[in-house]
């Protein structure tokens, strides 16, 4: 796990996302669901956002699938669990284990024992600034309870 800080200008979480250019799919379904303007609020906000790798993952036709307007709930419940509320940084957890609940409303394992593992996704960059939050990159997407 790498972190980073920025010291250029900080930008919302949803600008930061887009100008990294490893999230265009995050940002196409955070726009399909609307939340958007949600992720540009003042926050502050948690993010543990799959890379485009991540998605490319997920089995053949999923992610399409989602991007579709009659699954905008499904979609909408699988991005809000990878929000935290509030600015929490790795080392705010470095060495713990706990459950957190996500802006989704389920809780979702984190393991800061070894690295850092989210719901069994694995933080590959940590502590990404943006005016609103913070960013952890993560390998996977992570589904909630309800959606798997």
């Amino acid at each position: 796990m790498t972190t980073h800080t920025e010291n250029a200008t900080l930008h919302d979480i949803v600008d930061t996302a887009v100008a990294a250019g490893s999230f265009t799919t995050l940002v196409a379904a955070v726009t399909a669901a609307g939340l958007g303007e949600t992720l540009k609020g003042t926050g502050p906000f948690t993010v543990f956002a799959p890379t485009d790798d991540a998605f490319a993952k997920l089995p053949a036709g999923t992610v399409e699938n989602l991007l579709k307007p009659e699954n905008k709930d499904k979609l909408v419940s699988i991005l809000t669990y990878h929000v935290v509320p509030g600015k929490v940084l790795s080392t705010d957890i470095a060495g713990k284990t706990m459950h957190v609940k996500t802006v989704q409303g389920a809780d979702v394992a984190i393991d800061a024992t070894h690295g850092v593992k989210v719901g069994g996704a694995t933080v590959v960059t940590a502590d990404i600034d943006a005016t609103n939050g913070v960013i952890h990159v993560i390998d996977a997407v992570i589904m909630p309870p309800t959606a798997a």
